[in-house]
């Protein structure tokens, strides 16, 4: 099964995704926004990240931007999870490098695993260069 880290500041959210995706034999780290999760995926070694976009301390936004920097982990898989389906912060999100932007409204928390197991099936789409 896969390391999974869920940045989400929602507390409810983020237990019921790590209960969810923890009873499907994955390996759950969370984290309640992009500062913290910077540090947490230094020392977890994530291969999907669960990335919620609007978040205090430092958002989604600002999260892939700095892990894109450090350039930590270049395979990881990162779905994009929030209610803002057709913003601009998702497009900046798919050009920093996200996989697949997944609506929070839509997307009941039984099949939530599913997804994640199909996200982490697909092959990796690279990042888009910036001019």
């Amino acid at each position: 099964m896969a390391n999974i880290l869920i940045v989400e500041d929602d507390r409810d959210l983020n237990n019921a995704y790590s209960i969810i995706l923890n009873s499907e034999g994955h390996t759950v780290e969370t984290a309640f926004n992009g500062e913290e999760a910077l540090r947490k995926a230094k020392i977890f070694s994530p291969d999907l990240i669960l990335l919620d976009l609007l978040m205090p301390i430092m958002g989604g936004l600002e999260f892939l931007q700095a892990y894109k920097l450090i350039k930590l982990h270049p395979d990881v898989k990162v779905l994009i999870f929030t209610n803002m389906e057709n913003s601009p912060e998702v497009a900046e999100a798919y050009r920093l490098g996200a996989q697949r932007c997944i609506i929070k409204s839509w997307t009941a928390p039984h099949n939530l695993a599913r997804v994640v197991n199909d996200s982490l099936q697909a092959p990796s789409i690279p990042a888009k260069k910036s001019k």
